[in-house]
């Protein structure tokens, strides 16, 4: 039997890193907010892997950081080790990642919901949302709470249905053992919701002091260790003492152990229903994908400073128990490896996000907005991400403002949100540097510049921080304007040209020029650059990246406003596409059912083409494009 509890603002259902995020930008909006959590022990829990970036993965980190986001200060907190992923690479790909303390993030987050005004964390399970004329009005506990909202954000992770599975055992959980969450997914079936089953999975957890790391390849930190947050002191966090991590490699024996029980293996006995990331395997699986293969790197990873966990990135099974603990003391160092957690798959229902707006709110559910794992991504910087943008938009129709729709060009999260409700998705989604065709325009070194205007325009970032990023940028304009201006005659600058091996000049030539030569940065012109004024590091480094590769950013520029014409011509709510002469059949049946909001949005539905958007652009704008 229920009973009315109260009422609030916002619900958030989940205290992952979505919802976490969702949470504290309804609250710090000034929205009263509810997070509700199965078990308060799980609030930013990282039930995978002990870490925060990667590739594409801090980007986000970043763009959630300078919209005023919180996983990127309470990253720096808990460091174990950071390194910038890519940096043989281009900066377009230049990726930061931290090991993280497992239990002290937790610790972190849980305390900073505690301690967040206008926000009440609740340990209870969500049953039911309720709606009345397609819009949000309430949500129902298991112990019978009812609360009266304005807005629900679900933020489920794994937990809908959960199912974990290892060899022939499988049973009904959330992460880490936890309780599923049973009830949710059919009280949203009945509003007209529709799901997807899709699993991931996870290593299994070893004892540190049974690893013989001897003749393990060791794998430091960087020496030069920057934060993710701009409001981490910088000296300080580079004071951080470094764990270091290790690397081992599977073999032949390995290999063999794996084929010859590929028959008790449930993603291959058809065991396993849902659909896995294709870009983050189990170890079972790669060996078959990728047969030829003579070894797999793994990487070996402590849980934190005050246990005696390790994590085996790259080694996730479904495996029985007993396979596993062959395929373990299979690797070197490890013939007597202790398990203290077992691998496991782990099954669970989300949505197709093509349901949503760029908003992340539901189109035929008012009030309704959906965030990570839910909308059918992976990853915690991916959730964390959408929670930020849910949180935010859900608080501006509240509060009756403009909502927040991040254009592909503006971010890693514009083009994880639009990828996910334009195209969606059928595989666990997870950001690469490869998803964006402005990679080069949306590096990690301008983060800040990028989305600072967001997050201080909804009111998440303070002023005092947006003046900062202002300020920097001015600097970092003047010093490229020096760069520009400065001529540097032959005789100064041929002695250093020889050295590096460039073409030497005949005339004077301007430091810019200099450094756009491959052979050249910024710290070889300082011999020459006599007046060089004492910048930050980041000045120097976004200067430098910005007169380096100023050709490719302009192209990129160029093609950005292109995309941004487009996304300017809105659609009209009620256009109904089966009354648009000249478009195929396909196309009127993705847009009938995407409907997008704008020709931008449009023309990256899978299935529109170019000649369909053409028809579109001339029958509603008579071709002037």
């Amino acid at each position: 039997m229920s009973y009315f509890r109260g009422e609030a603002d916002i619900a958030v259902i989940g205290a992952g890193h979505a919802g976490i995020e969702a949470g504290l930008a309804g609250a710090r909006l000034g929205l009263n907010t509810l997070v509700f959590t199965i078990n308060l022990d799980a609030v930013g829990n990282l039930p995978c892997n002990p870490s925060i970036g990667g590739t594409g993965k801090g980007q986000l980190v970043h763009e959630i950081d300078a919209m005023g986001g919180e996983m990127g200060r309470a990253a720096d907190k808990v460091t174990l080790q950071s390194r910038i992923l890519n940096r043989g690479k281009g900066p377009a790909v230049h990726s930061s990642r931290i090991q993280a303390d497992r239990r002290k993030y937790q610790d972190l987050m849980k305390k900073t919901l505690e301690n967040e005004k206008n926000l009440s964390l609740i340990q209870a399970e969500v049953v039911r949302v309720g709606i009345e004329d397609n819009r949000v009005c309430e949500v129902e506990t298991a112990f019978g709470a009812v609360w009266r909202v304005k807005a629900c954000i679900i933020c489920s992770g794994t937990y809908l249905n959960g199912r974990v599975i290892t060899g022939d055992t499988s049973y009904n959980s959330g992460p880490d053992g936890m309780l599923a969450a049973t009830h949710l997914t059919s009280s949203l079936e009945k509003a007209g919701v529709r799901f997807m089953r899709f699993k991931t999975g996870t290593p299994a957890r070893v004892h540190k002091d049974s690893i013989d790391f001897t003749n393990l390849e060791v794998q430091n930190g960087d020496e030069d260790i920057r934060p993710y947050s701009k409001d981490t002191d910088r000296q300080e966090f580079a004071k951080t003492a470094q764990i270091p991590c290790h690397v081992v490699y599977t073999n032949s024996r390995t290999h063999e152990i794996i084929r010859s029980n590929l028959d008790k293996s449930p993603l291959y006995s058809g065991k396993i229903k849902g659909t896995g990331p294709r870009y983050c395997p189990s170890i079972e699986d790669k060996v078959v994908r990728f047969a030829d293969k003579e070894r797999h790197q793994l990487f070996i990873e402590p849980m934190g400073k005050d246990t005696k966990e390790m994590y085996i990135q790259g080694f996730s099974s479904s495996m029985p128990e007993e396979v596993q603990m062959q395929m373990l003391h299979s690797l070197e160092g490890f013939e007597n490896a202790q398990v203290m957690r077992t691998a496991y798959a782990i099954e669970y229902d989300c949505i197709d996000p093509t349901q949503l707006y760029p908003t992340l709110e539901f189109k035929d559910i008012s009030g309704l907005y959906g965030a990570g794992q839910f909308n059918g991504s992976s990853g915690y910087e991916e959730a964390a991400a959408q929670g930020l943008v849910a949180g935010i938009n859900a608080a501006l129709k509240i509060k009756g403002e403009p909502e927040l729709i991040l254009p592909r060009s503006s971010s890693y999260i514009g083009t994880l949100i639009d990828d996910l409700v334009t195209k969606g998705t059928n595989e666990p989604y997870r950001m690469m540097t490869s998803r964006s065709e402005y990679r080069l325009l949306l590096r990690q070194d301008n983060a800040d510049k990028r989305m600072c205007e967001y997050g201080y325009r909804t009111g998440l970032l303070p002023k005092e921080r947006y003046d900062r990023v202002q300020k920097k940028y001015e600097e970092i304009e003047k010093e490229k304007s020096r760069m520009e201006s400065t001529v540097i005659s032959p005789l100064a600058a041929n002695p250093l040209l020889e050295r590096y091996e460039t073409t030497p000049v005949r005339s004077g030539v301007k430091l810019a020029e200099l450094l756009r030569r491959p052979q050249l940065d910024y710290r070889a012109l300082r011999e020459l650059d006599i007046n060089r004024p004492e910048l930050d590091e980041e000045v120097i480094e976004t200067a430098a990246i910005e007169i380096k590769y100023d050709g490719y950013i302009k192209r990129q520029l160029s093609e950005a406003k292109k995309q941004e014409s487009l996304e300017a011509k809105l659609l009209p709510e009620d256009i109904d596409y089966n009354e648009i002469k000249g478009l195929r059949l396909e196309a009127r049946q993705k847009l009938n059912a995407v409907r997008p909001k704008n020709i931008g949005q449009a023309q990256g539905i899978s299935g529109v083409s170019p000649a369909d958007i053409s028809v579109l652009i001339i029958t509603l704008w008579g071709g002037n494009k």
